[in-house]
């Protein structure tokens, strides 16, 4: 292979690598790890570009990736458990369409509003479960990690003694350590507990968001058991992991600015938090990889046709061309904060976006409120990551709680 930078690097974070590769152009083109060749957009404006043109320039159906096909990439690569699964994000144009309007009629903004107050009592009941355990907690596995598996699995029907195999399946499947033989194995494996999981509501539907998809009309046209599992691997999956590494990111920057935990707080700017958490440090540092149609020129830079490429989530958010000087300053107060790009952008912008944000701003609120005196007690550079390029954030926040309030 040609002597491409390694993408993630071995020395560094994969922010730093990007933030590093930034300085030779808004898209570079990087080994990733197996020696794949693959690009990295690395800039708000090339992000911005690149999912404006999904379902035009770009496609995610791997089938448009040549490498992967004719021997350049081996069979045995880790990361194909990822790239060619049936889910919903390897869908394109009219297919993709579709499914997203399926999904749309039994999740709306309606029926997110109408889960506060569940959302906020599973929040009460697992902060009590915090402030049990006392000082020394980790945040992670008790708080940032249960609540958005605790939501998910309850909007989406799967029973909570399944849900800590859902969260295993997912961690490894998105880890990049992964081998073959453990990756390929998840895959098989959360694909035929979702195939179980959509048989059961077939039999016994209940009022979850799997039993209404399984009825889910589009005129006539109905979901069928292949599509709906395709949807519920996107769903589950990323509708957990990435706010599960936004609560942690924000609990890691408020302790290490005090005067913007302090605004939050008088203010009551719980969202304006959730906001700017996801511009300066979004839970996903790369999206699965887009597949170019045809030869494009992204932010002055060719790409050719066939080829993959990567939207750094987290490189463009600290854009300073785009945030201006303080782009890798976290600030709630930022005025352009709304320019942010973290739920996406074009036909693909997130459908969760609406629960993510209440859970974040419900979570936050809840746990500055009822533990006003919540320390961390690791130095935040000596935080363990997730060993993903995909999805990143912080694996443990151990805290002192103090003193607490009642829910």
């Amino acid at each position: 292979m040609r002597n491409l930078p390694a993408f993630p690097a071995a020395d560094e974070s994969p922010l730093e690598t990007c933030l590093r590769l930034r300085k030779i152009a808004p898209v570079v083109e990087v080994e990733f790890p197996g020696g794949v060749a693959g690009y990295l957009a690395l800039t708000y404006d090339a992000v911005r570009e690149i999912l404006g043109g999904d379902n035009i320039s770009f496609v995610r159906d791997p089938k448009h990736w040549p490498a992967l096909h004719d021997g350049t990439i081996p069979e045995d690569w880790p990361l194909r458990a990822v790239v060619q699964g049936e889910h919903l994000s390897t869908k394109d144009g009219r297919e993709h369409r579709r499914l997203r309007g399926l999904i749309s009629t039994a999740f709306t903004p309606a029926r997110v509003r109408a889960l506060e107050p569940r959302i906020q009592h599973i929040i009460d009941d697992l902060l009590d479960d915090v402030i049990a355990a006392g000082d020394g907690v980790d945040l992670v596995p008790a708080f940032t990690e249960a609540v958005p598996m605790a939501v998910i699995c309850e909007l989406f029907g799967v029973p909570e003694t399944d849900r800590g195999q859902l969260r295993q399946w997912t961690a490894t499947l998105l880890a990049h350590n992964t081998s073959p033989e453990e990756a390929f194995a998840a895959q098989s494996g959360l694909m035929a507990y979702l195939h179980e999981l959509v048989e059961r509501k077939e039999r016994e539907p209940g009022e979850d968001l799997t039993s209404h998809l399984v009825r889910a009309r589009d005129k006539d046209d109905k979901l069928t058991a292949d599509e709906l599992v395709a949807v519920l691997w996107i769903m589950l999956v990323a509708g957990h992991e990435t706010t599960v590494h936004m609560l942690g990111y924000a609990i890691l920057a408020l302790s290490q600015h005090p005067g913007q935990l302090e605004l939050a707080r008088a203010g009551d700017l719980w969202a304006d938090v959730v906001e700017e958490t996801v511009r300066y440090r979004h839970s996903v540092m790369m999206t699965s990889w887009r597949f170019t149609l045809t030869e494009v020129n992204i932010a002055g830079v060719t790409i050719p046709q066939g080829s993959a490429v990567g939207v750094v989530y987290q490189a463009c958010g600290v854009d300073p061309a785009e945030f201006g000087d303080t782009a890798h300053e976290f600030d709630i107060t930022r005025t352009r904060q709304a320019g942010h790009l973290g739920f996406g952008h074009g036909p693909r912008f997130c459908i969760g976006a609406g629960l993510a944000r209440l859970e974040g701003r419900l979570a936050l609120a809840s746990l500055y409120r009822r533990l006003p005196e919540l320390a961390v007690l690791v130095d935040p550079n000596d935080i363990t990551y997730s060993p993903s390029f995909f999805t990143i954030g912080p694996l443990s926040i151990p805290v002192a709680v103090g003193a607490a309030k009642a829910r």
